[in-house]
């Protein structure tokens, strides 16, 4: 590695579709490669964002393939032997320095996500600066009592993405020097390359609902297929709208390890000519420019981005008062926050269907919006973050 450069280390599970996947790789996209040298230590080399990943970056893996959601015995025998690694090298990290990483020395430990904590602050590696991304409501997320929060303030900087995010840890801090640890940051965000890739025509209309096809309205929600996204509560909403005579239809976009869950569940539900589950799409835009409604049926969020995607599309909103929903849609200027329960989910979609104009205001505030960042205002600042450390 050359000595003008800083050395950083980034750890993150793998660059499957997930929200904060996405914004790793577009903040590497968009990094000068002469300023830094990165190696990006996946636990598992899959996803469909690898490819996105700029040349320059090093990627390196604990393991490889895709991954196993099922319990199919044929899958257990490696299923068993990834846990087990990858617990070896979190217990006895000395190992994992050693080897994989051949005793390489780094300025800086990044922890893309949450859920490394651990893995970074027992580094062997104790010059090194240690930095944190948070992306989630971690006082929704369970295991996450204030105590374990806590641990995150033997960070040198912890970057947040929401104020109630925020708000969670300055009320935790003990001292001004553990305040001044947080710093709130926005996602970085390619609002021009959603617009581009939302005229894409290439996709088949066939292939999902649109409102064009039967003047049905059409709800579309994207991300990845976890219980937090509340896709199960979505459904169950769809199928008593539609029992009580408020025809509509759903488009869910996205994968994940619940995608058969919910799947099951649609089946189960007697959904299968109303609602779709599409799955992954790198180019999700054009489905939602077809839609009438983005609604966000989330348990629980960090700063749910694909909000802003749905902002800069111009789309009416519903969304599930989650972390940062209030902060996004400007308490309720841009979109229609709904309580977060099913029946809160129910309420915003049946107002949507009996009540359409209700949401021209929204689109009155949405012509003329503008987004509080951009793309490079973003990079800048955990450029500035990482130079300081």
């Amino acid at each position: 590695m050359e000595e003008n450069k800083k050395k950083i280390l980034i750890r993150i599970g793998s660059l499957r579709h997930g929200g904060a996947e996405k914004v790793l790789v577009t903040f590497l996209k968009n990094l000068p490669k002469d300023k830094y040298e990165i190696d990006l230590l996946l636990n598992l080399y899959s996803g469909k964002y690898l490819t996105d990943v700029p040349s320059w970056v090093n990627v390196m893996y604990l393991n490889r393939g895709e991954m196993i959601t099922t319990n199919r015995p044929k899958d257990i025998p490696e299923k068993i032997y990834r846990v087990v690694y990858q617990r070896l090298l979190k217990k006895y990290p000395k190992i994992l320095y050693k080897r994989k990483l051949k005793k390489k020395q780094y300025d800086i430990e990044f922890a893309a996500i949450h859920g490394f904590m651990d893995e970074v602050l027992n580094s062997p590696l104790k010059s090194s600066k240690k930095l944190m991304w948070i992306h989630n409501d971690l006082t929704q997320v369970s295991g996450y009592t204030p105590e374990k929060i806590r641990r995150f303030f033997h960070y040198d900087k912890v970057m947040v993405i929401s104020e109630k995010i925020q708000e969670t840890f300055l009320n935790l801090a003990k001292t001004e020097a553990e305040k001044q640890k947080i710093v709130r940051i926005y996602n970085p965000l390619d609002t021009e390359e959603i617009l581009v890739k939302s005229e894409d025509g290439s996709w088949k209309t066939d292939e999902i609902p649109t409102p064009t096809s039967d003047l049905q309205p059409l709800f579309i929600s994207v991300g990845t297929v976890f219980p937090q996204k509340g896709f199960d509560r979505l459904l169950k909403v769809h199928k008593r709208l539609l029992d009580e005579g408020f025809p509509h239809k759903v488009l869910i976009v996205g994968d994940g390890y619940d995608f058969e869950n919910v799947k099951k569940l649609k089946i189960e539900l007697g959904l299968d000519q109303t609602a779709t589950m599409l799955g992954f799409t790198d180019n999700p835009y054009p489905h939602f420019k077809s839609a009438d409604f983005y609604i966000l049926s989330s348990r629980y969020e960090g700063y749910p981005t694909v909000l802003f995607e749905a902002i800069t599309l111009k789309k009416n909103i519903i969304a599930t008062d989650v972390s940062g929903v209030t902060e996004m849609l400007e308490d309720g200027k841009l979109g229609l926050i709904t309580e977060n329960s099913e029946d809160g989910i129910y309420e915003g979609m049946k107002l949507a269907l009996t009540n359409p104009e209700h949401f021209k205001s929204y689109q009155d505030e949405l012509q003329n919006y503008e987004m509080p960042f951009n793309l490079k205002n973003s990079v800048d600042k955990i450029m500035q973050i990482i130079d300081n450390l």
